[in-house]
């Protein structure tokens, strides 16, 4: 993960949860335009990881973008900045899916929920926001539908196996409303006090968990309810990042830019088979899409990885080389640690076709080393999705 560095003179926005994240010893560092925390003084980045695993950590995510679609040709315009079918999507579901522009290169990945026929909830990624925002404005202008942020809200993420006990103590229908919401599934609830909330069973860590859209006004306070429960830690980005490495999920810039297609990012069940003979509308970058698809065209693909002895942890751009240590045959995305696994370094990385397959030996360069690595499924650990 990036923390980009801003001058003297750049303003750092605040969520609504900034005084708590302070009166929690925050470490603030700058991300996306915000000042957000990479870690709090009474955890480690591996104890805020493995209590995350164990338990249920709460994550300040209102830097990420909500915003809303609405019109009669909503589903269109989806079909043709997504690969994915949203025609058939029921209501109150989400599904994770990708902009494209035209070349078929990924502008953002993005968690698109069908509140109705005509209207789209949509989660974009806090990095990209003014390249998101660009991107749909000049977009949507051929269609009838409109498209704007969501002002006011507060975005609260909860993951753990406790997650779904922690936020059932706190809304009216109890734990028992909780188990008719499954994964990419998202519903309205009403807290104790009569406050609204909207909860999308998902998340970005690989556990069940929740992302829980609240009014700014109630944020600090409906954050501090669910931290008053003791399976609850505040857990900050350096461990989110860890967590959705284990995962296997991309992060945008690392595994993800404009000039990745999601073949080669290994996600091609994004274009839905519904999707793919055209009848439902041309998405942007058809012709290269769908040229990966049908010739297994892509030059390279993502792909996992494990260190199969010690070494300082690969970090974005490391060369990835074949066993001969001359030949070049990748780079990695993302790499650290894995807290989970015992301290293994893992990572992810794209490869030349040939050299992608389960099993093959490689070497990375890290500080003028090279060091063995074997290709490996992803996730890294398993998955605890509520289906």
């Amino acid at each position: 993960m990036i923390f980009k560095r801003f001058n003297a003179t750049s303003a750092l926005k605040k969520t609504a949860l900034y005084d708590l994240h302070i009166a929690l010893g925050g470490t603030m560092v700058p991300y996306a335009g915000y000042s957000m925390p990479v870690k709090y003084a009474k955890q480690t980045h591996i104890e805020s990881h493995l209590w995350t695993r164990k338990h249920a950590g709460l994550f300040d995510v209102s830097h990420m973008m909500q915003s809303t679609l609405k019109g009669p040709e909503a589903v269109k315009f989806l079909h043709k900045i997504t690969p994915t079918d949203f025609s058939s999507l029921p209501a109150g579901q989400g599904t994770l899916s990708v902009l494209l522009n035209e070349q078929g290169g990924v502008v953002d990945d993005t968690l698109i929920t069908k509140v109705n026929d005509n209207t789209f909830s949509i989660v974009t990624n806090a990095g990209c926001v003014d390249q998101d925002t660009k991107f749909l404005r000049e977009q949507i202008s051929d269609f009838d539908c409109e498209w704007n942020p969501v002002q006011g809200k507060s975005l609260l993420a909860l993951q753990g196996p406790e997650a779904p006990s922690v936020l059932g103590h706190l809304i009216k229908d109890g734990v028992s409303g909780l188990q008719t919401l499954y994964f990419g599934q998202k519903r309205a609830f009403q807290l104790a006090e009569g406050v609204t909330v909207d909860v999308a069973r998902s998340g970005y860590t690989g556990e069940d968990g929740f992302e829980i859209s609240v009014d700014n006004a109630r944020a600090l306070e409906f954050a501090q309810k669910l931290l008053d429960n003791s399976a609850v830690a505040a857990i900050g980005l350096a461990a989110r990042d860890s967590l959705r490495l284990e995962a296997g999920m991309c992060l945008y810039g690392h595994e993800l830019t404009e000039k990745i297609t999601p073949i080669e990012a290994s996600l091609a069940w994004l274009v839905s088979k519904t999707r793919r003979d055209g009848s439902l509308g041309k998405f942007n970058g058809w012709d290269r899409i769908m040229d990966q698809v049908n010739n297994k065209s892509a030059p390279v693909t993502r792909v996992g990885f494990k260190y199969l002895g010690k070494g300082p942890a690969a970090r974005h751009e490391s060369p990835i080389f074949l066993e001969d240590g001359a030949t070049l045959v990748g780079h990695v995305s993302s790499g650290s640690a894995s807290p989970s696994l015992g301290g293994l370094n893992i990572g992810q990385a794209y490869v030349k076709k040939g050299v992608h397959k389960k099993g093959t030996k490689l070497l990375v360069g890290v500080r003028n080393k090279k060091f063995p690595i074997e290709v490996v499924r992803m996730p890294f650990v398993p998955t605890h999705y509520y289906k």
